[in-house]
């Protein structure tokens, strides 16, 4: 099959891929902070969110320089965030 130039790529191994678009949407990303002490951790979620469905994932960097990223089970419920900009809770 032939496909544009622009959407092929190359992987680490040398091998051309296709970028192919599997949905659309919206996304939030938010860090943990230790309730007592008010320190940011270095573990971050980022909730990727279609008009279907959400998908939790919980990014959690290592020492190696590199992240473990774990997918945390389907998100249905409303998630509520703390927004420190505006002093407010948001929902998502």
């Amino acid at each position: 099959m032939q496909y544009p130039e622009e959407i092929i790529t190359t992987n680490k191994q040398g091998k051309r891929e296709v970028r192919v678009l599997q949905e659309k949407g919206q996304y939030i990303r938010y860090n943990y902070l230790d309730p007592e002490t008010g320190k940011k951790t270095t573990k971050y979620s980022l909730i990727l969110k279609s008009d279907d469905k959400k998908e939790h994932l919980m990014i959690i960097p290592m020492k190696t320089g590199k992240s473990l990223i774990v997918e945390q089970k389907k998100e249905s419920r409303k998630l509520k965030i703390l927004d420190e900009k505006k002093k407010k809770i948001i929902e998502f």
